[in-house]
């Protein structure tokens, strides 16, 4: 667990949405930047291409980006995986093909003082679940499946595998509605005890900001493939 607990929540907040943030010249900026980078992974069996914005790349954009950040958050680091060797990275873009599923993006150091993370999406069609439960451990993968817990041997920057939320927040049963409706890629019993606090529809322009506490993932909702850049922060 981060050694840090009360200062973080001393931070944290409800999660928020701004809208038209970025105009649609700016977004495409972001795009252009994205088909720059060079490829850090392509992970086949999630089908999702991740690319690091690396700080040789998009210079101008990043000061825009940190501006509008800072207007929304205050003073804040960077907090995203450094490169080999050891530079810093802005954001990571995902280009995904499939939902991205329970989890936490706790960072792996639990002396950081973690603060908030945002997304900005750069394609029109997905939506995000934020829940009211809270983690206070590195980035980690919430599941139930065995074979992914049985995984042992992960690379830098991969999340932890972990079934130690079932029963955390209880066992109250996870609104069947809602999993229908949001959740149909991930099975119900690995939502037991969670409630529902924000879902992000996509809208190019807005950025989602929420805390890096929040335990989230994807909806369902995905029209081939969708693009969104996130950046983790800290104090």
């Amino acid at each position: 667990m981060h050694k840090k607990i009360e200062d973080i929540k001393k931070n944290e907040g409800s999660p928020k949405v701004i809208k038209n943030l970025f105009n649609k010249k700016e977004i495409n900026k972001f795009l252009d930047l994205y088909n720059l980078l060079p490829t850090t992974v392509h992970n086949k069996k999630q089908n999702v291409i991740k690319k690091r914005w690396l700080i040789d790349y998009g210079k101008e954009l990043e000061e825009l980006f940190y501006e509008k950040v800072k207007n929304e958050i205050g003073d804040f680091k960077y907090d995203n995986l450094k490169t080999d060797e050891g530079e810093i990275i802005y954001g990571l873009f995902q280009e995904s093909y499939n939902p991205i599923g329970l989890h936490i993006d706790g960072g792996f150091n639990l002396d950081d003082l973690i603060y908030k993370q945002t997304l900005i999406p750069l394609t029109p069609v997905g939506s995000t679940v934020i829940f009211k439960n809270r983690f206070y451990g590195e980035s980690t993968n919430f599941t139930i499946d065995s074979d992914e817990l049985s995984v042992r041997k992960l690379n830098y920057g991969q999340n932890k595998r972990s079934n130690k939320h079932i029963g955390m927040f209880g066992d109250k049963p996870f609104s069947s509605d809602d999993h229908k409706k949001y959740l149909g890629h991930e099975k119900l019993d690995n939502l037991l005890g969670l409630e529902i606090d924000l879902v992000y529809e996509w809208e190019l322009g807005s950025m989602l900001i929420f805390d890096r506490t929040n335990l989230h993932c994807s909806s369902s909702k995905i029209d081939g493939k969708k693009i969104g850049l996130t950046t983790f922060t800290k104090k």
